[in-house]
């Protein structure tokens, strides 16, 4: 009997994670009719039905259970081993991958970027936005290719809580504040108690479900009885809200740098100060590329943090 394909077993993998073919193809960017070919070709192959196809989706039966287990020992040995021979490398060369938030993208990695592609013109970086943290020891099948794909070498992340086993820099605090557009009619212009903005101004405030931030949190508990003009989902939309005039929002105070029409009318509020991280896998702190990435951009961006504040 010929060894199991590997690319098959990944297969089986995401279909196992996603519990559907169509998912499992969009996350291993191949069509639906090749998960279906492999999926039909392994089981025959086995001499075994791996899934039950049941409306609500596919799920693993006995025998699928124990291949599941196995191939996901194998993933991690291949990402064990994938992490492992780069940690070693020691060239200022190549491709690195970063994940962080629009917004940080947008106010504090640009310049630092900008300065650390120049003096690293041998190192090209693939910033990738996405909210939230990426599992940075995974990867991305890419069936079509062959190949597995690093989701991502480096994360920037405004969190107070980052994964115990990443390691990397906090570069500073970043504070948040209620910001209002500068000579608005019938809104503060001056710092004003808190208490009064929650109770007095209208507010442009995140969307009513939103729970994952502390910032959402923070809304949901003091907003309530707020007027509550207009509720988007991130803070760049915020600050585009604001501009109009239409009422009073929260903002990291780094926003404001590029926001100069923008005032601050409270102080910052204790509870929504929130640390920016740079992160990166244990085996790849040692990488040439990873390591100067952490330092030169890190500065940047601590520096600007550090300027920042109010």
């Amino acid at each position: 009997m010929s060894p199991l394909n590997w690319s098959d077993l990944r297969i089986a993998l995401a279909i196992g994670h996603t519990g559907s073919l169509s998912l499992a193809a969009r996350e291993l960017s191949v069509n639906h009719s090749t998960v279906l070919r492999r999926l039909d070709a392994l089981e025959a192959r086995l001499g075994t039905r791996l899934f039950e196809r049941l409306r609500t989706g596919y799920l693993p039966t006995e025998s699928g259970h124990v291949l599941l287990e196995q191939a996901r020992r194998m993933a991690d040995q291949a990402d064990e081993i994938e992490r492992r021979v780069m940690g070693r490398d020691r060239e200022l060369t190549g491709l690195l991958r970063v994940t962080t938030a629009f917004v940080v993208m947008e106010h504090l990695l640009p310049q630092p970027l900008a300065s650390f592609a120049r003096a690293y013109p041998g190192i090209e970086v693939e910033v990738m936005e996405n909210a939230f943290l990426v599992d940075l020891a995974r990867r991305r099948a890419e069936v079509a290719q062959g190949l597995l794909q690093r989701e991502a070498d480096v994360a920037l992340r405004l969190s107070a809580h980052v994964a115990e086993h990443l390691v990397g820099r906090r570069l500073g605090p970043a504070p948040c504040q209620v910001f209002a557009l500068k000579g608005a009619p019938d809104l503060p212009q001056t710092i004003t108690p808190l208490s009064q903005l929650v109770r007095e101004a209208p507010w442009v405030a995140f969307e009513r479900d939103a729970h994952a931030r502390v910032y959402d949190r923070w809304m949901r508990q003091h907003l309530q009885a707020a007027q509550v003009r207009v509720r988007v989902d991130i803070f760049n939309a915020v600050a585009a809200m604001l501009h109009t005039g239409i009422g009073v929002g929260l903002l990291p105070s780094f926003m404001q740098a590029r926001h100069p029409e923008l005032i601050p009318v409270s102080d910052p509020i204790p509870e929504l100060e929130t640390p920016v991280w740079m992160l990166t896998h244990p085996d790849l702190r040692d990488t040439a590329r990873v390591r100067v990435f952490l330092q030169h951009v890190g500065d940047g961006i601590a520096t600007m943090l550090q300027a920042a504040r109010p």
